[in-house]
């Protein structure tokens, strides 16, 4: 396998294949030296409102999670996006309250919408006959 100027590896085809790094999450202690912790927000978890110490926070079956001692002492894990560790989306805080979605869902929604507005192909079996 060569390699190009950038120390890429090309494949036989000449293609680079992109790499894949892991991001590493900002978890560092307080300054002060007191324990981080952390409030479960996800609104049907038992646990909501909960607050806990954190004990770590990584990347794990390709999902971010924070990891702390349950009520029993046992090691826990929860994803990410279910606590109040994830930063705020920024289109959120940009919109202090005035945008209602966020631009990616809108984004999703009007290709779904010229998906569903696009003419059916012949046949189509939603229109329940066939044509010629």
């Amino acid at each position: 396998m060569e390699q190009r100027d950038s120390g890429i590896p090309s494949s036989p085809t000449g293609r680079i294949a992109p790499r894949r790094r892991w991001r590493e999450q900002s978890i560092a202690p307080p300054a002060s030296g007191e324990a981080q912790t952390f409030r479960v927000t996800h609104p049907f978890h038992p646990f909501r409102g909960r607050t806990f110490q954190l004990v770590d926070c990584r990347q794990t079956w390709g999902e971010d999670r924070v990891y702390f001692y349950d009520d029993l002492g046992r090691l826990a894990r929860l994803p990410l996006q279910w606590t109040d560790v994830v930063p705020d989306d920024a289109t959120v805080v940009v919109g202090a309250g005035r945008a209602h979605f966020r631009f990616d869902d809108l984004c999703r929604l009007a290709d779904l919408l010229m998906r569903l507005d696009a003419p059916a192909p012949r046949g189509d079996a939603r229109s329940g006959v066939l044509r010629k």
